[in-house]
């Protein structure tokens, strides 16, 4: 396992849309096993491909109990609506406000192939949406409707730390 650089908003290769995998093998677990590594070095909560350079459907979501890994992932369905702050490792620093779905439920395929179901609620489906939106080529930026400001960020950090 190693590492991978994140890449950041100005680089070209996050506004492509990724291609799907069709090979289930060695390499494709080296990915997989570099981008866990990668995400619980960088302390995120969902990892996409194209966000370490690899134009590829692949996907790494931290539910808290486990990190899930979506091949191919395609959302299936949503309903509700919940509006709160997100953030990206490919825009480091930056928290905007952003309106998503309150539930989520992907289909997709793990690393030998098998397709499966991942839902959720809350963060889970935000984090669903947030990373699929990466597949295409898309950053959560571009249907954010506010940017919080360093002041608003600093204060849900050290009300965080007191709980």
């Amino acid at each position: 396992m190693a590492l991978r650089k994140i890449l950041t908003v100005e680089e070209p290769g996050l506004h492509k849309v990724s291609r799907p995998v069709t090979k289930f093998d060695k390499k494709l677990h080296e990915l997989l096993d570099d981008m866990a590594q990668t995400l619980v070095d960088a302390n995120g909560v969902g990892l996409a491909a194209p966000q370490v350079g690899i134009l590829r459907r692949v996907v790494i979501i931290d539910t808290g109990e486990e990190l899930v890994e979506l091949i191919n992932p395609e959302i299936v369905e949503t309903s509700g609506e919940q509006d709160g702050m997100e953030g990206c490792l490919s825009v480091p620093g930056e928290y905007w406000l952003v309106k998503r779905p309150n539930y989520a439920k992907a289909r997709a395929q793990d690393r030998h192939g098998e397709w499966f179901e991942l839902e959720g609620e809350g963060l889970i489906a935000r984090c669903i949406c947030h990373e699929c939106d990466h597949l295409d080529g898309h950053i959560y930026t571009e249907i954010a409707y506010r940017k919080l400001t360093d002041e608003e960020i600093e204060a849900m950090h050290s009300g965080l730390e007191e709980a």
